[in-house]
């Protein structure tokens, strides 16, 4: 249970925001239920920002700060606690793939960051970052690898990849990072880490999904989607409009290849990159 887990508030700006939102929740005689009750979410949803799991929200601290009296004090630990390693308009996302009991994810032109290779990694971020240095590209791929340590865990998400045909043809980083990233796909899907299908280019015409999309559920919240182009991203968490994105995400799975005949297909087209 959250409400019984503590944590050092001095370890970290976010184990800190946690601490100071127990401290005045409980100076108010608030239960984390009743908190979340004036604050519109769950008592679970409070007891994540309390100990530390959940990235705090800046729209979040302002309730509480207006609830709790604390006059602004939550929301400036807010600016501090959401210093982060990823973009910042993906970093909520990172946190709630933590979170995520499955994670569904459409992908229409690039590997998803979760199963990337390094080499496949480092050439994505060099052709988006073409004038960066060296030391900056390696921040990035080294945030996208340990980011994959999700896969490893004890609570390891369900992950589900659609890979539209075009992912495994675009020669990302030349044909020897190719096939490595492919073998490694499949390897993932081999050993059950990953469920993954192929949307072949002569079924793409029967969905109704162009862009990224990555569904996530959990235990206890309600399902979001992450969306991204080649610009930005953003988190999308209104009901009905995760409803739609779950049922195009649906209708690309039923028109993918199977599993198994997925996996075939992406060790064929890696073997392909062995002769180029």
């Amino acid at each position: 249970m959250t409400e019984s887990r503590q944590l050092d508030p001095y370890t970290s700006p976010r184990a800190f925001y946690g601490a100071e939102l127990r401290r005045l929740r409980e100076a108010a005689g608030l239960t984390q239920a009743q908190l979340g009750e004036r604050a519109f979410c769950s008592g679970a949803y409070i007891g994540q920002f309390e100990t530390a799991v959940r990235r705090p929200q800046m729209d979040a601290s302002k309730l509480f700060d207006e609830i709790l009296g604390s006059g602004g004090h939550l929301q400036r630990l807010c600016r501090l606690a959401r210093e982060t390693k990823h973009p910042e308009y993906f970093a909520d996302a990172a946190e709630l793939e933590k979170l995520a009991t499955t994670i569904s994810e459409y992908a229409p032109m690039l590997v998803p960051g979760l199963l990337q290779t390094e080499d496949y990694a480092r050439a994505i971020t060099r052709a988006t970052l073409p004038l960066a240095p060296d030391v900056e590209v390696e921040e990035h791929v080294q945030a996208r690898m340990n980011r994959q340590r999700l896969l490893e865990g004890p609570t390891t998400p369900q992950m589900w990849v659609v890979l539209h045909e075009t992912v495994l043809r675009v020669p990302m980083g030349g044909p020897a990072v190719m096939r490595e990233q492919l073998l490694y796909i499949a390897r993932l899907g081999r050993d059950h880490r990953a469920l993954v299908q192929v949307l072949p280019f002569a079924a793409a015409a029967d969905t109704g999904m162009s862009g990224m999309a990555s569904v996530m559920t959990f235990a206890d919240a309600p399902s979001v989607v992450y969306t991204e182009d080649a610009i930005t991203g953003r988190l999308v968490d209104e009901p009905a409009l995760v409803a739609e994105y779950e049922k195009s995400y649906d209708l690309a799975r039923a028109a993918a290849l199977s599993p198994r005949e997925s996996l075939a297909f992406v060790e064929s087209v890696a073997e392909g990159y062995q002769h180029e």
